[in-house]
C-alpha cells in the first residue's frame, strides 16, 4: 500500500500534534489507529473462534489449535484486509477473507459463524475505547491531577486576591484556587474510570435476538459470556445489530466533562498572564520565540492552545448524540461518524498533556500576587466589616459599609480610617473582632492578604483527599 510523509496527512494530529508529543501519539496509535482498529477486530474473531470451538465441542480443540488461531490473528496485516476489501467492498469480510489464510484448516470454517460484522466491530471499539482510557488516557490524567495536587500544596499558603465578574473580590490563596480543579478534574477521572470499565460488547447477530447463534449451540447466551469473557468484557442487555449506544456515549460525555475541566482551567492561567494581572507565566526556553515582529513578547500560547483544542473537539459532542439515533435495528448513517471517536479521544489527550507540561514548569510570581491585592487595600475588608457589624445587631450593616466604601474610594482614604470617624461602628467592630478573632480593629485592618478565611486549610484537605484517590486508582490500573 502507498506511503506517504507526514506532512502530506490531513488532520493536524498525523503531523503537528504527533510531532509535538511523539510518545503520546505513538501510545494512542497503537490502539486508535486505523491498523490497531484493524487488529482488535482480529483478537475479536480469533476469541469468538476460540469461544465456538470450544462450546460446540469441535474436535482437536484446544490449547494447541488455540494457540495457533492467536497467532493467525496477530498475523493479520491491515494492508492485505484493505486491498481486500477492494473486492469485498466490505471491511470485516475483507478480514475474514485474510484472516482464514491464515489459520489452520480444522479451524476455518468456523471463522465469523454465527456474528454479523458489528458483533465484531462494536466489541472490538469497547476493547479499544477502554484500552485508550486504561492503558494511555487514564494515567495521563493521574500525572496531571498529580501535578496540580503539588502545585496546589505548595501554593495552599501563598495569599492572591480572589475575582468575581473580574474584579477584585476578597482574598484566598493560589492554592485554593487550584484545589478547585484539583476536585473537579479528580472527580471526572473517577467517572471516566466507572465509564470506561462499563463497555460493552456482543454476539447476538443480526437483529439482536441470536438467531444464528441459536443454530450453533444449544446456550446461545453462554457462548456470548464465553466469548466475550474471554476480552474482559460483558454483554449488553439488549442488543439489536448494534450495542445500545449508551454505554460508550455516558463515556464519552465524561470526556466531554473533563475536557472542559481543562479549558477552564488554561483560560484561568491563561488571563493570569495578563500584563496588567502577571501572577503567573508559563516558562520559555532559551530560544523560543513569542511573537515573530515583537520580540520582547511572552505569550501565553500553551494555555491558548488547550482552550483551542477544546474549542475544535467538545461541539463533536452533538454528533455523539446523534449516533445515539438508529433507524430500527440498524442503519449505517453512523457509519463514517463513529469512526472520528478516536481522533476526538486523541484531541482530548494531547491537550490533557499540553495541560500537565504547563503546570509543571508554571513560574508563580508570588510578589505580584501580594502586589495586587494590596491594590485594593483595606477594601477587601467591607464584607468583613459588614458580617461583623449585622452580627453585632445593625439591621443597616451593609448599607452602612457600601456607603464607607464609596466614601473611601472618592476621598483615596483607608476604610479603616471612614469607618473610625464613625465611633459607634468601629467601637462595634473592634467588641465583636475581641469575641471571634480574638484581636481588635486596628490590627485586623493591617494585613489584608490575612483575610484568606479557610483557603489554606481547605487546599491541602482537597489535595490530600484527591492525591489518595489517584494513588489508589493507579493501583487499580496496574501502575
Amino acid at each position: 500500500m502507498e506511503s506517504r510523509g507526514i506532512f502530506l496527512n490531513l488532520s493536524p494530529l498525523d503531523h503537528r500534534y504527533s510531532l509535538s508529543s511523539p510518545a503520546l501519539f505513538a501510545s494512542l496509535s497503537d490502539i486508535l489507529g486505523e491498523a490497531a482498529s484493524v487488529r482488535y477486530c482480529a483478537r475479536v474473531e480469533a476469541a469468538l473462534l476460540k469461544a465456538l470451538l470450544g462450546r460446540a465441542a469441535v474436535p482437536g480443540a484446544g490449547p494447541g489449535l488455540f494457540a495457533e488461531i492467536d497467532a493467525a490473528a496477530e498475523a493479520v496485516d491491515p494492508e492485505q484486509v484493505y486491498e481486500e476489501e477492494k473486492k469485498t467492498q466490505h471491511n470485516v469480510r475483507a478480514l475474514v477473507n485474510v484472516m482464514k489464510r491464515l489459520l489452520p484448516a480444522p479451524a476455518r470454517p468456523f471463522l465469523h459463524l454465527g456474528a454479523t460484522s458489528v458483533d465484531i466491530l462494536d466489541t472490538a471499539a469497547a476493547l479499544r475505547y477502554r484500552d485508550a482510557l486504561r492503558r494511555v488516557i487514564l494515567p495521563l490524567l493521574c500525572d496531571l491531577e498529580a501535578e496540580l495536587i503539588r502545585r496546589c500544596r505548595e501554593e495552599a499558603a501563598t495569599p492572591q486576591i480572589g475575582r468575581t465578574h473580574g474584579q477584585h473580590a476578597v482574598p484566598l490563596t493560589f492554592g485554593f484556587a487550584l484545589a478547585e480543579y484539583v476536585s473537579r478534574l479528580g472527580e471526572s477521572i473517577s467517572r471516566l474510570e466507572e465509564r470506561s470499565a462499563g463497555l460493552r460488547g456482543k454476539l447476538a447477530g443480526a437483529v439482536g435476538s441470536y438467531n444464528a447463534t441459536s443454530l450453533l449451540v444449544r446456550d446461545p447466551l453462554a457462548l456470548e459470556r464465553d466469548f466475550l469473557g474471554g476480552l474482559g468484557l460483558e454483554p449488553s442487555e439488549h442488543s439489536t445489530q448494534l450495542v445500545e449506544p449508551e454505554y460508550l456515549l455516558r463515556l464519552l460525555l465524561e470526556v466531554n466533562v473533563a475536557f472542559g475541566v481543562l479549558a477552564n482551567l488554561a483560560d484561568d492561567l491563561r488571563n493570569l498572564q495578563r500584563t496588567e494581572i502577571g501572577e503567573v507565566r508559563e516558562e520559555f526556553t532559551a530560544t523560543q520565540v513569542g511573537s515573530s515582529t515583537m520580540p520582547q513578547k511572552r505569550n501565553p500560547w500553551n494555555s491558548e492552545h488547550v482552550k483551542s483544542l477544546w474549542k475544535a473537539f467538545a461541539p463533536r459532542v452533538t454528533t455523539f448524540f446523534m449516533d445515539q439515533i438508529s433507524d430500527h435495528q440498524r442503519d449505517l448513517t453512523n457509519s463514517a461518524s463513529s469512526r472520528f471517536v478516536g481522533e476526538y479521544l486523541a484531541g482530548f489527550a494531547l491537550a490533557a498533556e499540553r495541560t500537565r507540561s504547563v503546570l509543571s514548569s508554571l513560574v508563580v510570581d508570588r510578589a505580584r500576587m501580594a502586589q495586587n491585592i494590596r491594590r485594593t487595600g483595606d477594601l477587601v475588608y467591607s464584607e468583613a466589616v459588614y458580617v461583623l457589624i449585622a452580627l453585632g445587631g445593625d439591621p443597616e450593616a451593609h448599607e452602612r459599609i457600601r456607603s464607607a466604601t464609596l466614601r473611601a474610594e472618592k476621598t483615596g482614604a483607608r476604610l479603616a480610617d471612614v469607618l473610625k470617624e464613625e465611633t459607634a461602628a468601629w467601637d462595634q467592630l473592634s467588641r465583636q473582632l475581641a469575641a471571634t478573632r480574638g484581636t481588635n480593629a486596628e490590627s485586623f485592618f493591617s494585613d489584608p492578604a490575612s483575610y484568606t478565611g479557610l483557603a489554606e486549610e481547605r487546599a491541602r484537605a482537597i489535595a490530600d483527599t484527591h492525591a489518595a484517590r489517584i494513588e489508589a486508582l493507579r493501583a487499580r490500573l496496574g501502575g
